[in-house]
């Protein structure tokens, strides 16, 4: 059924949350900001940063939105030691899922420097053909990203899913015409996510390999 499995990185990849919003609330606490409660930046993640911020803060100044990018930047990536770590299963899911054929690629909010990251971090680059990140395209929900994926594989809609756990992934994959898979288990409750008909809910990252292998042939 599908050539290509695209996946959203924080969330679904690996369990980020919890450094994501420490870092956004010390950003904005360094810029004087009112205080973000853990679910009002739950709520953004996936979004790219300049997107994500102007939903946190309404009416902020544009001139504030590189700084608080770039204290969000500081904290994520150098100064907050909130763990991150893959979801239990998803090394060898992805390794297994290569090895029958499958395409893989990464579709993410996070910024190209901050997937670079944990691409060293992790040792998973070598499994994905290709990546959009957040700060070189569109921001989800826009289907861009996912677009100029196809665009770059040569594939149709048809040949591809998008897999993620937040409502801007899947959005995002309703509006390139393509099917979507839910991580339940991620950013967003699961409620939010079932009005967009995923063709799978998934409660672990394990059971995506399963059902592939029951619902469809594999890639040729």
């Amino acid at each position: 059924m599908y050539k290509l499995l695209i996946f959203d990185w924080d969330g679904t990849i690996i369990d980020s949350a919890a450094r994501i919003i420490a870092s956004m609330q010390k950003a904005a606490r360094d810029l004087g900001q009112a205080e973000l409660t853990d679910d009002a930046v739950r709520n953004i993640i996936g979004l790219g940063l300049p997107e994500a911020i102007r939903v946190l803060i309404p009416g902020v100044d544009e001139s504030l939105i590189p700084q608080l990018r770039d204290r969000y930047g500081y904290y994520y990536l150098e100064a907050d030691d909130t763990p991150t770590e893959l979801f239990d299963g998803v090394e060898q899911t992805l390794i297994n899922l290569k090895q029958k054929g499958y395409r893989l690629a990464v579709a993410t909010g996070k910024s190209r420097r901050g997937l670079e990251r944990v691409f060293v971090q992790t040792g998973l680059e070598y499994l994905f053909e290709t990546s959009r990140c957040a700060d070189e395209t569109t921001s989800k929900p826009h289907p861009h990203m996912l677009e100029e994926i196809l665009e770059e594989t040569h594939l149709s809609a048809a040949d591809a899913v998008m897999i993620g756990d937040t409502e801007f992934d899947l959005e995002m994959g309703v509006r390139a015409g393509m099917d979507t898979i839910a991580a339940s288990y991620g950013a967003h409750h699961v409620d939010r996510l079932t009005p967009y008909n995923p063709v799978l809910v998934m409660h672990r990252f394990t059971e995506l390999e399963n059902w592939l292998a029951q619902t469809s042939r594999q890639p040729s």
